[in-house]
């Protein structure tokens, strides 16, 4: 893996502007979290002022007591909010993977709402262009995983917002699996897609505005003009149920937080012919397909691996793989969350799946590349080795991306 290694300020163009947390961050006792938006509208919106604003959210841009932050800036006359942005799934929610849901006028606001998925570079500026808007605000609730691709969504502005000249503002939200070391293997460049841009971590253990100061930093050919709106009173130790802030679905299949523990290891799952668990009520948790029993349970339990227990489970789809069809496979329980590794266990899956199901294949389209960066997972799997030597293998890697990535981290 090879980075740049730029730092903000030797950029030569628009540097980053970090707004410093307060010292409740580090205070031991009565801390609140709050939230960049939070700090924002309380300090009046100043770095909005005179600007028109347009706001790249979803319905995770909520403030504590769940009013979303579009109908809350739109009813306050210290800041211009003139458009919005929807990335997958829509600025309302309302579609499913791989979805959106156009260009339209929002019935509560009148405010003209944009389609960004799928758009980048300078089609997308020029989506920014035409909206009329000065500065464009990211506040999405991520989940922590190099796939989820609101993290690109966010690159992907911050990219078009430069060749637009405009300003990008991030409001910084928790990683609700904790800011804690990157887990699992680095992207290889070759394969890059929406499913990850750059050579980061599978679980990368940062926030929103940590990724936007790295994206900045190591992977725009010319940085965007960056303010970040730190959170108060958040550690990188700590899980989202601490938080003290309501958990809204980011999308339709990460209904829990506990979905996110998970998710970055299971879903792997979406590059194999077996079941990920969409369709039911425990998306990412549930695994299976038809023609599994026990024995898949039985053998990963046999593992040993730290945090988790596994269910041998039953169930049947109501979408996606084996719709209406009853399948077998496994319940993933994390009963120790510290000691919990979603990307090892993710493989050990992967492994203990292919060894007791003689059915297993891999997508057609060898997603499972797109998904872990590489063609290394794949190939391994396939060749016997064990889930300790697959996790091996990125090892090197991994190092060389947590070197980088520490540069960026502004929670302790």
């Amino acid at each position: 893996m090879r980075l740049s290694r730029r730092t903000l300020l030797a950029a030569g163009t628009a540097a980053a502007a970090l707004t410093p947390a307060p010292a409740a961050a580090k205070e031991t006792g009565g801390r609140r979290l709050r939230t960049g938006f939070e700090r924002l509208a309380a300090g009046g919106y100043t770095p909005l002022d005179g600007q028109r604003v347009g706001i790249v959210t979803n319905p995770t841009g909520v403030t504590r007591d769940v009013r979303h932050i579009v109908d809350v800036m739109h009813a306050d006359d210290r800041v211009n909010l003139t458009a919005v942005f929807g990335p997958e799934h829509g600025f309302r929610g309302t579609a499913q993977a791989g979805g959106s849901e156009g260009r339209y006028d929002d019935p509560a606001t009148g405010l003209p709402v944009y389609d960004t998925y799928l758009k980048s570079g300078q089609p997308l500026a020029d989506i920014f262009t035409a909206s009329g808007v000065d500065t464009v605000v990211f506040d999405i609730q991520d989940v922590g995983a190099r796939f989820y691709t609101y993290i690109w969504t966010l690159y992907d502005c911050m990219e078009a917002a430069q060749l637009a000249g405009k300003r990008f503002v991030v409001l910084d939200r928790p990683n609700p699996v904790t800011g804690r070391a990157a887990q699992g293997p680095v992207l290889h460049k070759e394969f890059a897609t929406f499913v990850g841009r750059q050579p980061i971590a599978q679980s990368h253990g940062m926030t929103v505005a940590e990724l936007a100061r790295l994206f900045n930093g190591e992977f725009l050919t010319t940085p965007v003009a960056l303010e970040t709106v730190l959170m108060s009173g958040w550690r990188r130790s700590e899980f989202y149920d601490s938080s003290g802030l309501p958990w809204v679905p980011p999308s339709p299949n990460m209904p829990t937080a506990d979905t996110a523990l998970v998710y970055s290891g299971t879903c792997l799952f979406e590059g194999t012919n077996l079941s990920e668990g969409r369709g039911t009520t425990r998306p990412f948790e549930l695994l299976g397909a038809e023609g599994i029993d026990r024995s898949w349970a039985e053998a990963v339990g046999q593992l040993g691996l730290p945090g988790v227990h596994f269910r041998e489970a039953y169930f049947a789809p109501t979408f996606s793989k084996f719709q209406g069809k009853t399948i077998g496979g496994v319940q993933i329980h994390v009963h120790d969350r510290a000691a919990y590794d979603p990307v090892r266990t993710g493989i050990a899956l992967l492994v203990t799946a292919k060894k007791v199901w003689s059915g297993f294949t891999w997508r057609a389209d060898n997603w499972i590349d797109k998904l872990t960066g590489s063609t290394s997972v794949r190939t391994m799997v396939d060749a016997g080795a064990t889930a300790d030597e697959v996790v091996a293998a990125w090892q090197d890697e991994l190092a060389a991306f947590r070197t980088v990535r520490e540069e960026y981290l502004v929670y302790r």
